[in-house]
């Protein structure tokens, strides 16, 4: 993507990869289109929106002609936290045990596959906020649940979990990156819409190797970078080894650098904030923004009404003088401490 993209354009972009209809779709990439800088460098770009607004026009109508409703998701679960980072492996791969390892959620962990039946959200701690973890059933070469591609798509982040206990855990591996290569919800080395076709999405994806305290864990790694086929285009993503069942800072366990990549994966920044008539700010809550995000995107996200009734902030923080008024469009910075006025 061109590198001079403005953060309303970003903005909408991350809302069209999480739609979950068509109509929503077509909006987002109106707003897309609208708010794309106008040059020769995004000329391609601008014309792979058009397209692909012109062809979701032609699906919205094609399924009200046949009096049919425009699909969705048909299982939906409610972003939370700074941001959702979603578990995807083959069968018995141990994503349920990282679940419940990372989070409080107590998804069924069995040794045998197919434990996983539906979806399973769970809040991961990181300082002092969350991420949302989602286990979800396995994937095979033979089948996908069809409403795993949206949550992938929506995600800021795909883990790929890869089985060490047994050979076919790399074979599985396989399977699942062979999978997701052939549809257009793809996984690679950042989140991302293909230029080229904008119905194509990628999600940023990690390896995470796991059951790496059993015997042959380190020779089963070593043939699964062996044996890689070319076209998965594994050599940027960020790997882990780790033990998922073990408790945390346990031998080879390794869990503690993996939550903060996941965290660090969201793309965003901690920002508190601070009453007029207050001495202190709150910091046991602070808000997540993206990073680049402006004071009005934070107004916005307080309360509705705020963005348009803000007249200036006051800022304590790491880039400023304590106290130091500032208007809509600074640019935030992780820690800061805002107090807004109206």
């Amino acid at each position: 993507m061109p590198a001079n993209l403005t953060q309303q354009y970003l903005k909408a972009e991350d809302a069209y990869r999480q739609a979950t209809s068509l109509e929503e779709e077509l909006r987002c990439l109106q707003v897309m289109l609208q708010e794309i800088p106008k040059h020769k460098g995004t000329d391609h770009l601008q014309a792979a929106l058009k397209a692909k607004i012109a062809s979701t026009r032609k699906e919205i109508d094609s399924e009200r002609a046949a009096g049919k409703k425009s699909g969705g998701l048909s299982i939906k679960i409610p972003r939370q936290g700074a941001g959702t980072a979603i578990i995807i492996g083959g069968p018995n791969a141990g994503k349920s045990q990282l679940l419940k390892s990372l989070t409080k959620a107590t998804p069924e962990v069995a040794i045998y596959p197919y434990t996983t039946k539906i979806p399973q959200p769970g809040m991961m701690p990181w300082n002092d906020v969350y991420v949302q973890l989602i286990d979800t059933p396995p994937i095979t070469k033979d089948y996908i649940d069809p409403y795993a591609y949206g949550l992938i798509r929506a995600a800021e982040l795909a883990i790929l979990m890869v089985d060490l206990g047994s050979d076919d855990g790399v074979t599985q591996a396989y399977d699942v990156l062979d999978k997701m290569r052939l549809t257009k919800t793809r996984l690679g080395q950042k989140t991302c819409l293909d230029e080229d076709d904008i119905g194509i999405t990628y999600t940023k994806a990690i390896l995470v190797f796991n059951k790496m305290d059993l015997p042959e864990a380190a020779e089963r790694k070593a043939m699964f970078w062996e044996l890689l086929p070319e076209e998965f285009h594994l050599n940027d993503w960020d790997t882990y080894d780790i033990s998922a069942d073990r408790d945390l800072g346990g031998e080879n366990c390794n869990l503690e650098p993996l939550r903060d990549d996941i965290y660090k994966s969201m793309g965003v920044i901690r920002v508190y904030t601070k009453l007029p008539t207050k001495k202190v700010a709150d910091l046991d809550r602070p808000f997540t923004v993206k990073n680049g995000d402006s004071l009005l995107d934070l107004a916005s996200q307080v309360h509705k009404d705020y963005s348009e009734k803000l007249k200036f902030a006051r800022i304590w923080g790491s880039q400023v003088h304590d106290g130091t008024p500032v208007k809509g469009d600074y640019i935030l910075v992780d820690g800061d401490i805002v107090e807004m006025h109206m």
